[in-house]
């Protein structure tokens, strides 16, 4: 049994891999896409190396809060630990690809987060609510940190490059600083986001933690290639209308933001930090330039997700438990 439920564990770590870079590749190189620098494809290759490199080199910080971190899924029965892991998985996956069909930019982090903390619960396991509580604080400061970064660095840049960089030379500047700066995004998107999908194959000892981020990473990596395109029409287009200079603006201010929360092994969300620095930047101009539409319809799938999907790995788990 052990055996049958470790392949179908790997099979949704893959799934969730997938999800995860067919929803959030867009949190990269969508502002670059958006501000006409680079074209879709172009996009999409330097993604996937960076969200790789950022994945196997640092991913391992988040990857032991996801799996140790909320439940301590190392030390459940070796089947309970599986059964945990596998719905957890699960449910993120369903409700990221959902949600990926709707082409909005939602948190994979919330997802598989809460999902765990549903799971855990079902099955009575200790759920760490002081490392929960610490999560869902700086949730709720990703967005805003990175709106308030975004807005401070298009005022800053915007007032510097046109004086100092003759006018003949912007479009190849900010064209070299966009792509930069989108790459770094990946990242850091790459090390904090691939514990999504490896945290709990990590936690309930499937596979070790670095083979388990390279796991990850390459299922990402098929994400970002087949379906990353759909959101990253809604980050490039359908939140504002971006300058090149908002574009390195959002793209440097939500790189920061995210690979200071990795550095501390703190699962966030890129998709926040993207929209809220395109956000920021965005009101430099003027709200009015903004879709509220498109940001309201984003913001209520923020809110609905951990909810979600822990809702659903408790009661698959809770019926799991019942019928075993």
């Amino acid at each position: 049994m052990s055996v049958l439920l470790v392949f179908f564990v790997l099979l949704m770590a893959a799934g969730i891999g997938w999800s995860i870079g067919a929803n959030d590749a867009a949190n990269s190189l969508g502002p670059a896409v958006g501000s006409k620098v680079l074209n879709l494809r172009q996009a999409i290759i330097l993604i996937v190396i960076f969200g790789f490199l950022g994945a196997s080199l640092q991913g391992s910080y988040v990857t032991k809060t996801i799996g140790k971190g909320i439940v301590p899924i190392s030390s459940l029965p070796k089947d309970m630990a599986l059964y945990l892991a596998l719905v957890a998985i699960f449910s993120a996956c369903c409700w990221v690809v959902l949600a990926t069909s709707w082409k909005i930019p939602i948190s994979t982090s919330h997802s598989i987060v809460g999902a765990v903390a549903g799971a855990g619960l079902a099955i009575g396991a200790p759920v760490k609510w002081k490392v929960l509580l610490d999560i869902f604080l700086c949730w709720a400061f990703t967005p805003i940190g990175a709106a308030i970064l975004g807005y401070i660095f298009y005022r800053v840049f915007k007032n510097i490059f046109y004086r100092i960089i003759p006018r003949r030379y912007l479009k190849i500047s900010f064209a070299v600083l966009i792509i930069l700066s989108g790459c770094y995004v990946a990242y850091s998107w790459g090390a904090n986001d691939v514990a999504n999908a490896t945290g709990v194959i990590a936690g309930a000892g499937v596979l070790d933690a670095r083979t388990s981020v390279i796991f990850g990473g390459l299922a990402i990596v098929l994400g970002i290639m087949t379906w990353g395109y759909k959101v990253i029409e809604t980050i490039g287009y359908e939140i504002t209308s971006l300058l090149p200079i908002m574009a390195f603006s959002a793209q440097l201010a939500s790189a920061i933001n995210v690979h200071i929360y990795t550095l501390f092994g703190i699962p966030v969300s890129t998709s926040h930090s993207i929209v809220g620095a395109i956000f920021g930047v965005g009101l430099v101009r003027g709200v009015r330039v903004v879709n509220m539409r498109v940001m309201r319809e984003i913001i209520i799938c923020w809110l609905a997700t951990p909810f979600v999907t822990g809702l659903i790995s408790f009661l698959l788990l809770k019926g799991i438990v019942i019928f075993k």
